[in-house]
């Protein structure tokens, strides 16, 4: 029920309730002694009437000493013929100033029929109200199997593949969609079909949902979103009567787009649960496969899909006449870093000084959605800092942030606490400094950020899809730089090392297990993983090798750890002055840029 609705019924009770209220509580705080005929003809004879009003069958008394009273006689009988019946005289009646009071209608209405009527008006309300009620349980109950699209019909808004900077190669595949839709004979000639279905697929943050509004923008059709998780329901074929709902709206609409966000939610691979074929996510993902292509084809309705994990999807989803096309939305590299924070840089008011550049140089890795963040909060850093424009160092500090928390300048150590941490970070720097195959150093700091005490900041110098085995080795000497520093200059380890630690045996069990790099097993893979999903998300290991082999992998990984150990201590060992230079700076200005540390090696 609207909130009119209620208002108006409110105010109709409260009315009701006030005139009830008013009709029975009379306006005289005093209520009138009840007198007889005989005693009023003997007040009269007395002389100690002053006034008499009659209203109906009433006869309203008042004394001369000014005291009321009330007396009845027969509505029937006027109050002089009833007098005269007691003996009174004629000129003694005329002496009561006997006057005749009609009773008005609205004194009637709010005396007699109002009261009478009041109960009956508020049992007319309450029914009313749950009729109303129950008329939306039933059209609740009526809609539950409707799928609750949401049609995109704002133009205000309107996205299009201007505003999607990066993946090129993306919009060049949804291009032909969209331009299928707009000129479907051009493609009709030649005997290309309508593809059915187009899934993208990509990492969280790289732009999927912003790719389909800007499809949406493009296409100028009908466009359809909605999301996974909205099909399914506790109970067995909502989801499928949903399905079917969506897909009948489209055809009415045709040509036109459906979007499903998400679509893992329903679209997980079949046979993996406790349901068997009673359960509702596969009856779903039964009726999307037969509306996608069934023996009544939807022509003219592309269903468009986005997931970060295709690996966990139905094959049967896969195949050709469901999905046709698969588009890969990969993390953006340096150039298209660089234009997609050229084009969240467009209302932000930047310092002359700012290069994005440089910024897209530090930021490999990062996703749109990353991107986009960063500026957000180097707009809000130079806001707290009462600026007008955002410069380079609210940027710079920004990226720091996204990747690794806010400064907790608030985090005091006491003296050992910062000096091991200060040797420990100088041990990461220089053993990243003097390995070939090592990222440059950037920033080296030893203010606390995020559940950091401190931080080696090293990043790349260009974009790198492929890595060499010598690169793992080097960063596994990176990462143990830190821990060989704090044993050979204090005698002895902290639990600052731990995570580490276990980057480094992760990525040595890496190299034995999955790239096929250890030079004793030679190039295999060793183990398959399983996800089981069922009361949480738990990744199991299928073991598809023996005892024997599990203690030769143990042994490798075991020999690859202690041989970067040996690499950081040498270098360590060796470059004992540049380490406490390192250590040193840091504890006088806790934090050594890129330039200032280059400087450091060129003395």
């Amino acid at each position: 029920m609207k909130p009119l609705s209620k208002n108006i019924i409110l105010a109709i009770i409260t009315v009701l309730l006030v005139s009830a209220i008013f009709s029975s509580v009379s306006l005289n705080t005093t209520k009138p002694e009840e007198i007889s005929l005989a005693k009023l003809s003997e007040e009269i004879e007395n002389g100690l009437v002053a006034s008499t009003t009659v209203e109906g069958s009433d006869v309203l008394v008042k004394l001369k000493d000014s005291t009321e009273q009330k007396a009845r006689k027969d509505a029937s009988v006027s109050l002089e013929s009833a007098l005269s019946d007691y003996g009174l005289a004629s000129e003694n009646i005329r002496a009561a100033n006997i006057s005749i009071k009609d009773r008005g209608a609205r004194s009637y209405f709010l005396g007699v029929i109002l009261p009478s009527l009041l109960p009956l008006f508020l049992l007319i309300i309450i029914f009313w109200f749950m009729i109303r009620q129950m008329q939306g349980v039933n059209n609740r109950a009526m809609s539950f199997g409707m799928s609750g699209a949401r049609e995109i019909k704002d133009t205000k808004q309107k996205v299009t593949f201007k505003d999607v900077a990066g993946s090129k190669e993306a919009k060049e595949e949804l291009q032909e969609v969209v331009e299928f839709l707009k000129n479907p004979k051009k493609f009709s000639d030649l005997g290309a079909k309508l593809p059915k279905g187009v899934l993208m697929m990509g990492r969280p943050g790289t732009g999927k949902t912003l790719m389909a509004r800007a499809i949406a923008g493009e296409a100028g059709v009908p466009f359809f979103h909605m999301s996974g998780s909205e099909f399914v329901e506790m109970f067995v074929g909502v989801g499928a009567s949903r399905v079917r709902d969506l897909f009948t709206r489209a055809k009415k609409s045709a040509p036109c787009i459906v979007f499903v966000d998400e679509i893992d939610a329903v679209g997980r691979q079949r046979g993996t649960g406790l349901g068997g074929g009673h359960d509702e996510r596969e009856q779903t993902l039964n009726q999307i496969l037969v509306e996608m292509d069934g023996f009544d084809p939807n022509i003219g309705v592309i269903v468009i899909a986005a997931t970060n994990r295709p690996d966990v999807l139905d094959p049967a989803l896969l195949r050709p006449g469901r999905f046709d096309r698969r588009v890969i939305l990969d993390l953006p590299d340096i150039n298209e870093r660089e234009e997609i924070l050229n084009l969240h840089a467009k209302n932000k008011p930047f310092n002359a000084e700012v290069n994005l550049r440089r910024v897209a140089e530090r930021t490999p890795g990062f996703s749109g959605a990353d991107l986009m963040n960063l500026l957000n909060e180097a707009a809000i850093r130079a806001a707290r800092f009462d600026r007008k424009q955002i410069n380079q160092e609210d940027v710079l500090d920004s990226i720091e942030k996204v990747l690794l928390g806010p400064e907790r300048k608030s985090f005091v150590m006491n003296k050992e606490e910062k000096k091991i941490t200060a040797y420990h970070e100088a041990g990461h720097a220089l053993v990243a400094k003097m390995l070939p195959n090592a990222d440059p150093v950037h920033k080296v700091s030893i203010i606390a950020r995020g559940s950091a005490g401190g931080y080696t900041l090293k990043l790349p110098t260009e974009d790198r899809r492929l890595h060499k085995r010598a690169e793992f080795i080097d960063d596994m000497a990176v990462m143990l730089g830190g821990f060989v520093a704090e044993k050979e200059t204090f005698g002895d380890v902290t639990t600052g090392a731990s995570d580490d630690l276990r980057k480094c045996t992760h990525i040595a069990r890496e190299l034995v297990m999955r790239y096929g790099m250890s030079e004793e097993l030679g190039p295999q893979v060793f183990g398959e993983s399983q996800e089981m999903v069922f009361l949480g998300r738990e990744i199991h290991e299928q073991r598809n090798y023996s005892e024997k082999t599990a203690e030769t992998i143990d042994q490798e990984v075991k020999n690859l750890v202690s041989s970067a150990m040996e690499t950081a201590r040498d270098i360590i060992k060796k470059e004992k002055n540049y380490l406490d230079t390192i250590a040193n700076i840091l504890l006088e200005k806790e934090t050594i840029e890129k330039d200032d540390f280059e400087a450091i090696f060129a003395w």
